[in-house]
């Protein structure tokens, strides 16, 4: 089996598919590896390091590919890059399959097997499979440290002699991966730290990491989380009570990291502009769901910005590339554990088993087509918002 890993093309993106690690485990299952010639460079790995490995090094992204068994990437390829991916290729990347319905269209018709890494069932055989936790706990610990960064205090109480600084106070929303690594490394740090999410069961894990729980509202909450694991979308008088809640718990805190996603679907807004506005200056807003638009009315996705009041609202997009080494390793221990399952020991040879329940969970297309039924609705309704008002009236009719 021949494994390929392309550089990251897209931009911000410094991570690589693999590490050293893997690709010395690969080889001992007699798997051929070829990697894109400065792949690592933004993960601090060297063409010569991934040599050393066992791994052999390409020009460029089609010499790369070329031949491959199955090609492992972080982020979906582009346009460009899927016309040089040949039918029958299998591809493994975080596609944002529920959302992307261009790419997926494009690598079906490629004839590309993929396989959403994002969409790995939540079973506890996955777990070392998940990419998303492993990136989201990443991302909840960076989310922190840009926090520490920019704010103009401590994080700490500090008893000195000339004064004690009182703790910073950091509100979490969300409590999924990465809020609870938010909310871990900010007590680490010393700050008082708050949480809410829709879902009940994240009250004790608040609580077991030294955080408070604030309550929205109990009963409505039952009926939160899916039977994955992820927090369902509340109904818009479970936000309203949120939004009063937030608002008045807002202007006393320092610091605020938003975290709330929900597969498939925009952000839920979950801070307004006037909450913003009653902030105090030299606040800080990090946002980490901007990627979807943004759990905050004043996130501007891929930037920094300061409002007239003084906070400063943090939208950078792609936290787990700012640590680019340890997200690198974990997302390429991610693939191997999907992967090597499936590659026969005696020979190297790959044959995704069917009824494996990550691999049905994970296929998005084959042969041609889109074969997951979860990406297919997810994209007709997505189809269907798109259209005019007059255009969706027909279509009522015509059925």
């Amino acid at each position: 089996m021949k494994i390929a890993i392309p550089k990251e093309s897209r931009a911000g993106e410094a991570r690589v598919a693999a590490s050293v690690e893997v690709v010395g485990k690969l080889i001992a299952l007699k798997c051929e590896v070829v990697i894109e010639a400065g792949a690592g460079t933004g993960a601090s790995v060297s063409d010569d390091t991934f040599k050393a490995a066992g791994a052999s090094i390409a020009k460029d992204f089609a010499a790369c590919v070329k031949d491959a068994d199955m090609v492992w990437k972080i982020a979906a390829p582009t346009e460009a890059e899927i016309g040089k991916l040949a039918s029958g290729q299998m591809l493994a990347a975080q596609l944002s399959a529920l959302t992307d319905a261009e790419t997926v269209d494009a690598l079906a018709k490629q004839g590309v097997t993929a396989f959403a890494m994002e969409l790995m069932p939540r079973i506890s055989r996955a777990q070392s499979m998940d990419i998303l936790s492993s990136q989201a706990n990443l991302a909840g610990y960076k989310a922190v440290l840009n926090a520490a960064a920019q704010y103009g205090r401590g994080f700490p109480m500090m008893m000195t002699a000339a004064g004690t600084v009182p703790p910073a106070r950091v509100f979490v929303m969300g409590v999924g991966v990465a809020g609870l690594q938010a909310i871990a490394t900010a007590k680490r740090l010393g700050a008082v730290v708050t949480a809410t999410d829709v879902r009940p069961a994240t009250r004790e894990q608040v609580a077991s990491l030294g955080g408070k729980f604030l309550d929205v509202d109990a009963e409505m909450e039952k009926e939160a989380e899916t039977s994955g694991g992820y927090a369902k979308e509340m109904p818009p008088e479970y936000f309203e009570k949120q939004r009063q809640k937030v608002r008045e718990h807002l202007p006393k805190q320092d610091i605020v990291i938003t975290t709330a996603l929900i597969p498939g679907r925009p952000a839920p807004k979950l801070v307004t502009k006037d909450m913003v506005d009653s902030m105090k200056a030299g606040a800080i807003v990090i946002d980490m769901a901007a990627e979807a638009g943004g759990n905050c009315e004043a996130t501007k996705p891929g930037e920094i910005a300061v409002t007239k009041n003084g906070v400063t609202v943090d939208g950078r997009l792609n936290l787990p590339a700012m640590l680019a080494e340890t997200a690198s390793a974990l997302f390429a221990k991610n693939l191997f554990n999907f992967v090597s399952p499936h590659i026969a020991k005696e020979t190297g040879a790959i044959a995704m088993k069917d009824d494996d329940e990550t691999v049905t969970g994970t296929l998005v297309c084959k042969g041609g087509e889109v074969v997951n039924q979860r990406v297919k609705g997810a994209l007709a309704a997505a189809g269907q918002a798109k259209k005019p008002a007059a255009k969706q009236a027909d279509d009522a009719k015509g059925a």
